[in-house]
């Protein structure tokens, strides 16, 4: 099945939901209007067309991709490439985007999450099926919590999850401006209110050095710590091996420093985390994710996924299918894509989700592709750019 043409779209969707991270406030200022819009691809093949879309996490400590260079990337050069190439032909495309501009997970992501939905779409079954199956019909979510100004915001939101939704996994944002010292009270205000049957994992995104992180274990172990989340630099493999040795039972998960194949086996191989925390949207997409799971099995690593998904119902289910793929004694956690659920209003451009919340899970349906139905109309209206690639 060739692929006969590709389209591109900046969408202007309304931000949702902001997040307080270590770098600052998420999504917020003039920056926004040019750095993080998502950007939607359609591909096409032999009349049948597939979706996938990313918003890029920009301006980000964590990420360099924006909304231009996913764009640009995909207008200028990824998409051309494709033309006349088979939709199946996935390691191909792959090599030659290789060949032509390295990096740009982004604009790889929502290409390779279009062309999964558009295969499933041709051969009429869901994009898990191409992934081996369902290996989990039920899957559980985590609720992210950003950092405030005060204990009790995080608490009200804490709540919300929980009490609303059912949420069963919830991550605290760390990283606070005023030390390690302020996450761990923020830690212990919500674990007291939530009581002990929720499992509370803390997320400090780079914002500690290794010793702060030392003393922060110390402190939180009495509060039931069920995870530790990317205390510190990305490049420190040999810090994050350290904490491992050093926290005695409690998962240590890597986020910020798995972006590649080759940062799977080096995290591997130095034995430096319990836990991968695979994003598609940062790795390139469901196939590269597969790649960096097969690392994690054969170390003995655990698996979460998540996604930004503050907008999309795209995002949401390719992260979806890709988590209900991979065997449940892989995973830890839950997957972290209740943002692209609705949970903060419905996403503008899908008026009827195929994903919806259930005490706390979501389960795919048996639609072809990613069995997401996306509104033309909506999607027109909300059309800041678009481009034809043939």
């Amino acid at each position: 099945m060739p692929i006969d043409k590709i389209e591109l779209f900046v969408t202007d969707l309304p931000q949702r939901v902001q997040r307080m991270l270590v770098s600052g406030p998420s999504d917020t200022g003039p920056a926004r209007e040019l750095l993080g819009k998502p950007v939607l691809v359609k591909v096409h093949a032999e009349g049948v067309t597939g979706y996938g879309q990313i918003r890029p996490v920009a301006p980000s400590h964590i990420v360099a991709d924006t909304t231009l260079s996913l764009f640009s990337a995909i207008a200028e050069i990824y998409g051309p490439k494709l033309i006349g190439r088979d939709l199946f032909d996935l390691e191909s495309h792959s090599r030659a985007f290789d060949q032509v501009l390295a990096g740009n997970p982004a604009a790889r992501a929502a290409l390779d999450h279009a062309m999964h939905d558009a295969m499933g779409k041709a051969l009429g079954v869901p994009v898990y099926k191409l992934l081996g199956g369902k290996s989990q019909a039920r899957i559980p979510l985590e609720w992210s919590v950003g950092m405030a100004d005060n204990a009790q915001q995080m608490i009200d939101e804490s709540r919300r999850a929980v009490e609303e939704f059912g949420i069963p996994v919830v991550c605290l944002k760390g990283g606070h401006k005023l030390g390690w010292q302020e996450d761990v009270r923020n830690f212990a205000a919500v674990r007291k209110a939530l009581g002990d049957k929720t499992v509370i994992g803390l997320d400090p995104n780079t914002g500690w050095t290794v010793e702060e992180t030392f003393c922060a274990l110390r402190e939180l172990r009495q509060y039931g710590l069920a995870y530790l989340e990317q205390p510190i630099a990305r490049r420190n493999i040999r810090g994050l091996a350290e904490i491992r040795r050093a926290a005695d039972g409690i998962p240590l998960m890597a986020d910020e420093s798995l972006f590649t194949l080759e940062d799977a086996f080096e995290l591997a191989r130095e034995r430096a985390v319990d836990v991968f925390c695979i994003k598609l949207y940062k790795v390139g997409g469901i196939r590269a994710g597969k790649k960096i799971a097969a690392v994690a099995e054969s170390a003995q690593v655990r698996l979460n996924a998540g996604a930004v998904c503050s907008f999309s119902q795209l995002e949401a289910a390719a992260t979806a299918h890709f988590y209900t793929s991979i065997p449940q004694p892989l995973t830890m956690g839950a997957a972290e894509f209740v943002f692209g659920l609705g949970v903060f209003g419905p996403d503008p451009l899908v008026p009827e989700p195929s994903l919806v919340i259930k005490d706390g899970h979501v389960t795919l349906s048996d639609q072809p592709g990613l069995g997401v139905t996306v509104d033309e109309k909506a999607l027109k209206a909300l059309t800041l750019q678009h481009k034809v690639i043939t």
